[in-house]
């Protein structure tokens, strides 16, 4: 990774980011990360994106696999997942920094058209490797118009564009490729990871979620381990454990009030299964994640 991009990001944050080292900046989908002290475990549902370490290092686990990468390398999340995510290295002196890029299906789907010799699909959702070459500086030269204001409406979509070329050209091809695909398995699955997603409180069979992929049921429960690497119903069991403690901290609810929210009908249940995701009871998991953030903070 070159000092470029690395002091172009980094001045970006100094003087842009929030106080938890966020700074959304003005392209769409683009946002630079910034973080003085490793971190505690982060629980999420990652939607596509390419992450480019800088500085740092990061540890995320989809499944049963964990990813380590660190500056100049990146990650690559090609489908709605749920992850665990850790900043293993950081320092107020060499901070953890990244830049992260939303990855548009509609602009994948246009270039591969347009792109001879493609390789296979990779079944996978998670990738990291070295960043190539050509992303580095495609990422430096769509950092370099936050310079230039008024140059953003103009340029940002084409620079946006020409990343994902780069990344469809380069080693990340067949783990984005699939995004493009809107018949192929991925997108399909994706319809129903958004159902689940908008509809974690409810109760949804096999049968309904393979119709709204447009599959058989064998065919829907394959395919969509393959993506997720979780069975549709430890899918949603962790997309309801993952709100529920969002709503813990961030809107203050009890337990049990967030475990009816969720779609949860027995509250024991519901703890025995936060304390198996999570380390902790409930209520003591979020008293020791509010605590650490009124640290940090």
């Amino acid at each position: 990774m070159t000092n470029s991009l690395l002091e172009t990001v980094s001045a970006y944050v100094d003087s842009c980011a929030d106080p938890n080292g966020l700074a959304q900046t003005p392209i769409p989908g683009l946002t630079t990360i910034r973080t003085t002290a490793p971190s505690g475990l982060d629980y999420a549902i990652s939607r596509p994106l390419a992450c480019l370490v800088l500085q740092g290092r990061k540890h995320v686990t989809m499944g049963s696999r964990t990813f380590t990468f660190e500056a100049g390398d990146s990650l690559l999340i090609t489908a709605d997942v749920p992850t665990v995510s850790q900043i293993a290295l950081a320092s107020p002196e060499k901070p953890y920094l990244s830049l992260v890029l939303d990855l548009e299906p509609a602009v994948i789907a246009d270039l591969a058209m347009q792109m001879d010799a493609l390789p296979e699909i990779d079944g996978m959702a998670v990738h990291s490797s070295p960043t190539d070459r050509e992303v580095e500086e495609a990422a430096l030269r769509l950092m370099r118009l936050l310079d230039r204001p008024s140059s953003v409406p103009v340029l940002h979509q084409q620079l946006v564009r020409e990343m994902h070329y780069w990344l469809l050209a380069g080693r990340h091809c067949a783990a984005i490729r699939r995004l493009g695909w809107p018949d192929g398995a991925a997108r399909r699955i994706g319809k129903a990871v958004a159902a689940l997603r908008s509809r974690f409180a409810e109760t949804m069979a096999i049968d309904q979620l393979a119709e709204i992929a447009g599959m058989s049921a064998s065919s829907f429960h394959k395919h969509f381990r393959n993506v997720t690497s979780l069975s549709p119903l430890q899918f949603q069991k962790q997309l309801r454990l993952i709100e529920a403690r969002r709503m813990m901290l961030a809107g203050g609810m009890t337990a049990s009030s967030a475990a009816f929210a969720v779609g949860y009908e027995s509250v024991s249940q519901f703890n025995r299964e936060y304390r198996r995701m999570f380390g902790l009871p409930p209520a003591q998991e979020t008293e020791v994640a509010r605590t650490k953030a009124g640290e940090a903070a």
